[in-house]
């Protein structure tokens, strides 16, 4: 799954604005013009497509995070681990939606998804870790799709 995909489905969850997806890149201390998230969110087939790096989309993901629970600014902030894999973009959509084991399990059954447990926490885990597991795009897809379904109740 793509960065740019992943900010198309937060944006569509969230039902907001260009304007507001660059005031959470700003919160995150990262100016975007509205113009680059316009392309960021076209078509890879469209001639003005923008990808999205993996060191934007970790801003993008800080802004999300401070947007959704507030900035505290006594708490220095945390370095970002790149490059951007499905697992880090996990880790950061649980903590911006407030989301704790059964929560997250409970998207994925929204979205026709069944993850056991120690697979789950596996993904959750730091990469050094030996039982850390790799997510592949179908889990950040899922996910996605379980918050859209919670949070739109389309």
């Amino acid at each position: 799954m793509t960065n740019n995909d992943v900010i198309r489905s937060v944006r569509y969850i969230l039902n907001i604005s260009d304007q507001k997806l660059a005031e959470i890149f700003k919160l995150a201390d990262l100016e975007v013009p509205v113009v680059d998230i316009k392309d960021f969110l076209l078509d890879e087939e469209d001639s003005n497509y923008l990808r999205c790096d993996d060191e934007t989309m970790a801003y993008f993901l800080d802004g999300l995070i401070y947007f959704k629970r507030g900035k505290d600014e006594s708490r220095p902030k945390t370095p970002f681990e790149l490059p951007m894999t499905n697992n880090n973009i996990l880790k950061k959509l649980r903590v911006a939606f407030a989301l704790k084991e059964d929560d997250m399990h409970a998207m994925f059954e929204l979205a026709g998804f069944q993850i056991g447990r120690a697979e789950l926490t596996a993904m959750l885990r730091k990469n050094d870790h030996p039982n850390y597991r790799i997510a592949g795009d179908q889990i950040v897809r899922y996910l996605l799709k379980g918050l859209t379904i919670k949070i739109r109740k389309p």
